[in-house]
């Protein structure tokens, strides 16, 4: 995996702090799986995907996502075009989906009909225009960035579109010392830039690998758990769970789960998931999927509470 390490350290060179939402973001890639970046406007979340495009020779494509912003300005349209002889035929023009990394900025500026078009690609890998069906590029990842929905002009991105990122991740604000670091270094005239490190079919080369890393039933059964353990009628719910959730983690997040697990554990120098690696993801893997109720939303209670509660709460069973 040394490969990916050198993506990280690439990164790294151009973002200051930030290491466990970079390590978060390469996990996902190794898993060929999407990821949402949240935080307040200039925190760097939109040249942390620059960052990881700048290392990967992949076709990259960015989308402003504005209020006026139609479906067909994602996933493309047909177009009359006049051909010899006088005649003319529609040719369908792809548009910036069908890139390998699609970087889709400030995604909850866009109404939920646009954020929609973007649906089918990220789970299908597949987009349909018109009645036809498109084969998406491979690899094929979206790194979305969000502002949080308490600010003003955003919409709030529709539970079946947040289901479809691997991870969501929160982007906090640098220390002092971090500050000090990112304002010498932007405000110079020398500006930091990552290198190439792989490209396309290397990386899905990796992505098998993640795959064919053993995991053993109770740690599998572990991320099972802790995903039956969020919904509230369930009867491996804790408290918080029971008073505070409206809806549980799908079994998409059992997924991210154990694989970016898989990818967490080569990362780590191992060669087989433990029950560590599923605790450290479970953050990002779930906060986007454990819908707050009012009451929880009245009092303040945020997923990460939630979710630090099941990994309290919810005990691996010992492999016989």
């Amino acid at each position: 995996m040394h490969i990916a390490h050198a993506v990280e350290q690439e990164v790294c060179k151009v973002i200051i702090g930030q290491r466990d939402v970079i390590r978060h973001t390469l996990i996902a890639i190794l898993s060929g799986g999407h990821v949402l970046l949240e935080g307040v406007p200039g925190l760097g979340k939109t040249s942390l995907v620059r960052a990881f495009a700048d290392t990967l020779e992949l076709r990259f494509a960015r989308i402003q996502f504005t209020p006026d912003l139609m479906p067909a300005d994602i996933v493309g349209t047909d177009i009359l075009e006049e051909q010899e002889g006088g005649k003319r035929a529609f040719r369908f023009q792809p548009g910036p989906v069908f890139a390998n990394l699609v970087l889709a900025d400030e995604i909850n500026r866009a109404t939920p009909k646009t954020q929609s078009a973007l649906l089918e690609a990220m789970q299908e890998r597949t987009v349909s225009v018109l009645g036809r069906t498109y084969a998406a590029s491979k690899p094929f990842f979206v790194m979305a960035t969000q502002n949080p929905i308490e600010m003003e002009g955003t919409y709030p991105l529709p539970e079946a579109q947040l289901d479809r990122f691997m991870f969501k991740l929160d982007v906090a604000f640098p220390k002092l010392d971090e500050l000090t670091q990112i304002v010498e270094a932007t405000t110079g005239d020398r500006s930091a830039r990552a290198n190439k490190v792989t490209d396309g079919k290397t990386l899905l080369a990796l992505s098998q690998f993640v795959r064919q890393v053993p995991a053993a039933s109770h740690v599998a059964r572990y991320a099972a758990a802790l995903v039956a353990a969020s919904h509230p009628d369930s009867e491996l719910a804790p408290e918080t769970v029971r008073r505070y959730v409206r809806y549980g983690a799908s079994p998409r997040g059992a997924q991210a789960l154990l694989l970016g697990a898989r990818a967490l554990a080569l990362l780590e120098g191992r060669f087989n998931v433990a029950i560590e690696d599923v605790k450290a993801l479970a953050p990002a893997a779930l906060r986007h999927r454990v819908l707050i109720n009012f009451e929880g939303q009245a009092d303040g209670v945020r997923p990460d509470k939630v979710i630090a509660d099941l990994i309290a709460h919810v005990k691996p069973v010992p492999e016989i």
